[in-house]
């Protein structure tokens, strides 16, 4: 399953399958200019010139989350849409090779981080770390920490540039008042599982974790409520600062007294979009430049954000990055700065770099 609060998955997923996403102008950027400005950019996917894709492996069917570890080799996590508990965490031993299962029967892995020698994977209320890997299985689990039954979906995982881990907790509903502090958060805790703080709150979902590089900047991808109708605003991409309230279930973008004091997205995207990971890029790639990576699961695409440091933070200018996806998922940075993409519903993983 995509990274989206899974007690509202179902009515997202639906909405979002039945609906044109369209753009949404109450807050942040204007959405994507036409995907004819996209050109073909090999592996079947189209993209801005300058760019070239390529197939790096066949991940599993419903990828979900990627990580690098200190060699390079790439894991990668399936989610499937229902919670069965046969999801798992794959190795890619080298580009072109099929992922390889390791750790089995997990439930909705959607976050993966290797740090220090082991991998972390946060999945349904809990994170667990996994070490001393041989090749074929980790000798070593430890269960960093339990949430709360019924907290919500844990999503993405991150490490800060002092030291802790970060995750994202989804409402476990729509649009109520969740009865956790945990839910609906972002929460920061040591490796080790000590000393969990909420770092911000009142998010609805937030999914895609990702920090500009060499400063304290956290991108979060968030997911709407579903519940709005013609006011339903587009998905977002905002820097989420320690101890900020972003007013979940009130405020949504719609200003007035419900949003006072509420911090503002650096950019909006596609309405119904169940936005998913994110990738900062810095000049890797010359013809994308500076911008966040971000993967739109219902839409099929992947959009460009544009960004340009502001006297207050970041702004934003979304145009589409990849099409010719089915549903990313899926986003994260090779060891060399090139992007990868993967597909939840086929389990194609794609490189792309500069041409």
């Amino acid at each position: 399953m995509p990274t989206v609060s899974r007690s509202a998955a179902r009515r997202l997923f639906s909405a979002a399958l039945l609906l044109v996403l369209a753009a949404s102008c109450s807050r942040g950027e204007p959405l994507a200019r036409p995907s004819s400005d996209l050109v073909a950019i090999g592996a079947g996917l189209s993209g801005p010139r300058g760019v070239k894709a390529t197939a790096y492996a066949r991940g599993p069917v419903n990828v979900a989350a990627a990580a690098f570890d200190d060699t390079g080799r790439l894991w990668l996590a399936s989610a499937a849409f229902n919670d069965t508990g046969e999801d798992a965490v794959y190795v890619v031993p080298r580009s072109g090779a099929d992922a390889i299962p390791v750790i089995t029967q997990v439930h909705t892995p959607l976050g993966l981080l290797w740090h220090d020698g082991a991998l972390y994977v946060a999945s349904k209320e809990r994170i667990d770390a996994y070490s001393s890997f041989d090749g074929s299985h980790f000798a070593s689990t430890t269960n960093v920490v339990t949430f709360p039954a019924g907290v919500g979906e844990v999503n993405g995982i991150t490490i800060g540039p002092d030291g802790r881990l970060l995750v994202g907790i989804s409402a476990p509903c729509d649009h109520c008042v969740p009865e956790s502090r945990l839910s609906a958060a972002v929460v920061s805790l040591l490796p080790t599982g000590g000393d969990m703080r909420v770092y911000a709150s009142a998010i609805r979902a937030p999914i895609g974790l990702a920090y500009y590089p060499g400063t304290s900047d956290l991108f979060v991808t968030v997911n709407h409520r579903d519940d709005l109708g013609e006011a339903t605003p587009g998905d977002w991409l905002a820097v989420v600062r320690e101890g900020e309230s972003w007013g979940f279930p009130d405020c949504y973008g719609q200003g007035g007294r419900a949003c006072a004091g509420v911090p503002t997205p650096v950019a909006e995207l596609d309405k119904h979009a169940a936005v998913s990971g994110v990738a900062i890029v810095t000049g890797q790639l010359k013809a994308v430049g500076t911008a966040a990576i971000v993967a739109e699961w219902s839409s099929g695409k992947v959009q460009r954000v544009a960004l340009t440091k502001t006297s207050d933070g970041y702004a934003g200018r979304v145009e589409p990055f990849l099409t010719g996806l089915a549903n990313p998922v899926a986003v994260a940075l090779f060891p060399d700065g090139a992007v990868l993409v993967g597909d939840w519903k086929t389990g194609a993983v794609y490189r792309v770099e500069s041409a």
